[in-house]
């Protein structure tokens, strides 16, 4: 019988687990487990945020950089610090939930009258500081303007049918009757801005930004009608005034309509937030000499398979013929033959949840759940180092 080498170099890079586990707080189990079992394995984490917060965190953590702070506007206006990442090569990492998320509105959560705007001067630091390529996380927002605060901050001037200036917010986008995007397209003409959207809702109607994320931001079913009714106006004016029509593209829904603004007014693009950061931290070149690659989320189903992390992950560590194993929460019954399928890439798929528990009754016993699968995962493969 001879034996096979043993495990030189794994990555772990898995989606957090929702409510219960972080990426960074997986990172630090695979640390200790192949400690505990392969101590001789050169072992690369990254952890993986979804474009909300903690976004700018995860890469710094991965790629380091500097924070830079910038008081700027809060969701409802008010003065407030919020940073972004600066890495080198003239790269910055945005949030916009670092001053448009929904837990800076606390109680008051009302998305006719948050506004973007601080992103949009987050962005304009980055850009006059030098910065020739923005990534910009989109999640987590309070906010349903359509990125017209954002783009106001940038230099796009909106005026009424009185010629008068404003910031339009949610609530008052369907008093926009000009639009002018010289100023930004000036501003932004040597930049690249790519918003990291995970999500192909389009911008209004029954999949919309306001019908489907409007109740977590404190809408109720009266104002999700009222909402979506000026997305409608403001997806109008914009074919009107600027000949383009983004409405239903995927992804153009994202924060509260944000990705159609992205798109009409700054010329951005979107893409699935885990092919930016495969791209930043240069993953591909991270699979040279890998033997393993661990990733999961919390619930691995149909939609796992559809530009979410597992799928951006397997589908590269697959080109690079290196195998891919999923720890997640809990799995559909529908998935289960997907590691039996060699196009999918992933050799093997586990659930953390050992015995038949509901979500609120595991949910206190995630991390340790997730430690003793990852061990025993380990562990078997350890075993079979001695087989060919």
């Amino acid at each position: 019988m001879s034996i096979r080498k043993a495990m030189k170099k794994c990555i772990v890079i898995s989606d957090s687990f929702k409510g219960s586990l972080s990426s960074g707080e997986i990172c630090e189990i695979a640390r200790e487990s192949f400690q505990n079992v392969f101590p001789a394995c050169k072992l690369v984490c990254i952890p993986v945020a979804d474009g909300g917060e903690g976004t700018v965190a995860c890469f710094q953590e991965v790629c380091g950089g500097e924070l830079v702070t910038v008081r700027v506007q809060g969701p409802f206006g008010q003065s407030m610090e919020a940073s972004y990442l600066q890495l080198e090569e003239k790269q910055a990492v945005i949030e916009m939930a670092a001053c448009a998320g929904l837990p800076l509105a606390n109680d008051c959560k009302d998305p006719r009258i948050t506004t973007t705007y601080g992103v949009g001067q987050l962005i304009r630091h980055a850009v006059e500081r030098g910065n020739t390529r923005i990534l910009l996380g989109l999640g987590g927002s309070a906010t349903n303007d359509g990125g017209c605060g954002c783009a106001t901050a940038l230099g796009v001037r909106f005026t009424d049918r009185e010629g008068r200036e404003f910031i339009p917010t949610g609530g008052t986008l369907d008093k926009i009757a000009h639009i002018d995007a010289r100023r930004a397209r000036r501003l932004l003409r040597d930049v690249s801005l790519t918003a990291m959207c995970d999500i192909d809702n389009p911008m209004y109607g029954p999949t919309g930004a306001a019908y489907v994320f409007g109740p977590q931001k404190g809408a109720d079913p009266a104002m999700v009608e009222f909402l979506d009714y000026r997305l409608q106006v403001l997806d109008q004016t914009i074919q009107r005034e600027l000949g383009v029509s983004v409405a239903g593209v995927p992804g153009s829904g994202a924060a509260g309509a944000f990705g159609a603004g992205i798109l009409a007014f700054l010329k951005g693009k979107l893409c699935p937030g885990i092919e930016a950061v495969l791209d930043l931290v240069k993953f591909d070149e991270k699979l040279t000499d890998c033997d393993l690659v661990l990733t999961g989320e919390g619930r691995f189903d149909s939609q796992s398979i559809r530009g979410k992390v597992i799928s951006g992950v397997s589908k590269r560590a697959r080109e690079k013929n290196v195998p891919v194993v999923v720890i997640a929460g809990s799995v559909d019954k529908e998935m289960e033959s997907v590691s039996a399928d060699p196009a999918s890439g992933i050799a093997a798929v586990f659930s953390i949840n050992r015995q038949a528990m509901d979500y609120s009754e595991s949910k206190p016993f995630s991390r340790v759940n997730y430690q003793y699968t990852l061990e025993n995962v380990l562990r078997t493969l350890r075993a079979a180092e001695h087989f060919r």
